[in-house]
Formats: C-alpha cells, sequence, structure tokens
C-alpha cells in the first residue's frame, strides 16, 4: 500500500500472498482513493466472493474504453451538471454545514507531536472485538457504532500525547461519511464527505462516551456526504495551484481519521474458502500520524491502526490501550493482533 500505483495503468494492484502455513493465504486489494470509496472497495470484494451476484465480475476484465466515448460522457456529465445549479447550491450549504462551517470560520486544532508530515512508510496493528457487545453498548447509551469507536480511540491517543507531556483539551477526529449506504461493483467512484467532531479529553470513558453521543445526537438527520461537493471544490483549486501537498502536511483542522465501514454480517467464500477476516487500511498523506480504520465482519469488529513508524514509535502502546479500552467499554474480551512491520 505504501508503493505509489503507476499512473499509466489502472489506480489498483491485487496480489495472491500465501504462508506462514499450508491452510492460510490472503487476498490484499490495493486501490486508489480516487477510483473507489471504502463502500465501493467493499462491493467489489463482495463481488469476487464466491457468494457475490455482481455481474461485472462475469465481465471482467473490459477493454479500456474509446477516447471518444470517454469524452463524451464527460461533456454530458458537465452540461448536465450546468442544469442543476441551484439543488447545487442548496447541496453545498448542507455540505457546508456538515463540515462545520454553516456558522462561521473554522476552528483550528490544537498543535500536537502527532501531526507531522508523514514518510513513505506505515505500520499496521489491529485488535477485535465482539461486534454484540460494541452494538449492545451503543444502544444501552443511545449512541452510535461509530460513537463507541470515537470513545475507544480518543483516550489512548490521550495517553500517548500525555506521556509525551502534551494535554490538548480535545481531539478533532474526522469521520468520513459516504453519500450512500452500498454500492456494487459497478457503481465505484467516490462520494465521500467528512464530518470533523471535536471529542473532549475526559479521563472517565463513560463520560467520555456520553459526550460523544450528545455530540452524535444533535447532528442525526443531516445529508450524508454532502461535503464532498465543497471540499472536492477546494482540493481541486489546491492542486491546481500546486500547494495542495504544502496545505495537507501542515493543515491544523484535525488531528486523526475514524473510518467505519459495515461490512457483511455473515462470513463469505473466495474460491471455496472462507474468508475468516477483512481488515481495511487506508493510507492517509499529510501530517496525519494515525489513523484508525474500523469494518464490522461476520460478528466481530476489526479496528486497524494505521501509524507513520517515525511519528508514532509508541503504536504497541497505543494498541495496547485500545484493546483495553474498548473491552473495559464493552465489557468483553477484545483480541490484539499485530500485523506487518513497516512498508
Amino acid at each position: 500500500m505504501c508503493t505509489p500505483l503507476p499512473g499509466h495503468q489502472p489506480l489498483w494492484a491485487a496480489r495472491w500472498v500465501t504462508g506462514p502455513s499450508d491452510d492460510r493465504a490472503a487476498l490484499i486489494l490495493v486501490m486508489h482513493h480516487v477510483l473507489t470509496d471504502g463502500v465501493g472497495g467493499l462491493a467489489v470484494l463482495t463481488a469476487l466472493a464466491d457468494e457475490g451476484t455482481d455481474p461485472i465480475a462475469d465481465a471482467f476484465p473490459r477493454p479500456l474504453p474509446r477516447w471518444r466515448s470517454v469524452a463524451a460522457a464527460t461533456w454530458r456529465e458537465r452540461v448536465g451538471a450546468l442544469t442543476k445549479t441551484r439543488s447545487g447550491l442548496r447541496a453545498s450549504r448542507h455540505g457546508l454545514r456538515e463540515l462545520g462551517l454553516g456558522a462561521g470560520r473554522p476552528t483550528f486544532a490544537a498543535r500536537t507531536s502527532l501531526n507531522r508530515p508523514t514518510g513513505p512508510r506505515r505500520r499496521l496493528t489491529t485488535i477485535e472485538v465482539p461486534l454484540g457487545g460494541v452494538l449492545d453498548l451503543a444502544h444501552a447509551r443511545d449512541c452510535t457504532l461509530n460513537g463507541v469507536v470515537l470513545s475507544g480511540v480518543t483516550g489512548p491517543m490521550a495517553t500517548v500525547l500525555r506521556r509525551r507531556g502534551e494535554r490538548p483539551g480535545e481531539l478533532v477526529v474526522s469521520v468520513p461519511i459516504s453519500a450512500r449506504r452500498e454500492a456494487t461493483g459497478g457503481e465505484l467512484g467516490n462520494r465521500t464527505g467528512v464530518r470533523p467532531l471535536a471529542i473532549p479529553l475526559l479521563t472517565d470513558p463513560d463520560a467520555r462516551l456520553r459526550a460523544i453521543a450528545a455530540m452524535s445526537s444533535g447532528r442525526r438527520g443531516a445529508s450524508r456526504g454532502a461535503s464532498a461537493g465543497p471540499m472536492g471544490a477546494v482540493f481541486r483549486t489546491l492542486g491546481a495551484l500546486g500547494v495542495f501537498q504544502l496545505f495537507i502536511d501542515h493543515q491544523r483542522l484535525v488531528h486523526t481519521f475514524v473510518t467505519n465501514i459495515h461490512g457483511p454480517e455473515s462470513a463469505v467464500h473466495f474460491a471455496g474458502h472462507r474468508v475468516g477476516t477483512v481488515i481495511p487500511a487506508a493510507v492517509t498523506p499529510g501530517n496525519v500520524g494515525v489513523c484508525f480504520d474500523v469494518l464490522s465482519y461476520a460478528g466481530r469488529l476489526v479496528v486497524p491502526v494505521v501509524a507513520d513508524p517515525d511519528i508514532v514509535p509508541e503504536q504497541a502502546l497505543l494498541t495496547d490501550l485500545l484493546d483495553e479500552e474498548l473491552t473495559a467499554l464493552i465489557g468483553g474480551s477484545a483480541g490484539r493482533s499485530s500485523v506487518l512491520a513497516p512498508g
């Protein structure tokens, strides 16, 4: 995932990895975020599974389209956008509210040592917890599954920062919001906005969870993923000016990302073999030293921790603390797994 995909080829790659024993293997699928978001990526994996019914799997591989058809489709899309100016303006207003900008200027996030320009390496560690325990806790506290994860993530991050002598009052977490709840393998593209949440770093995990539940309840009913429009326009402008990398290397809007994807409730199979675990991992550019990707699959909640080892040398401690925090919150047993060296 840390190796850039060649720009002259389609922006995805797949590797079939065997070992360490004969009865275990892994399919590693890498897709650039410009190609698809998490919902679309999961749709591709589902289509590849034995249970998949998506016709795209039967039509693969396909020849490259002719440039004339691509150009025609692009112009049809642009003309169509011009006829939707009013709805586009309304969506932009919803998007600004989703970004927390509806009432004025953004509030800058506190400076932390976890937010420095990242390098080319990442280390991956994971924990797993019973999905039922997390859902029971979320229902009991009138919050979302993501709220439980946010509480479990920010506590350990605060502990690491305190050990470094830093005590920010809150951590701003960027929560990607997909404009769609499901997709098929033929409906890729990136339709993801973000919702920044300023999580108060209360030492009591229970109080922190209550605060997050109150924040989440106030945002329910908003348009999902509406911020993709204004955010994309800003990023494209920064890219055209040649300052996009400079911006994300020094941004002070968020401290970390927490992505949550709802996967299959029952285990799927690949070439007749049961898929035991699905591990999502997103490599974020810029100055976010650690991010968290969450996926529910077959009764388990997998929480990978993806970090730059030069910025977060305490990743093993951070993962242990996350394990302990979620275990204490749900009152169950979590399972930790260290995966992969720096790459």
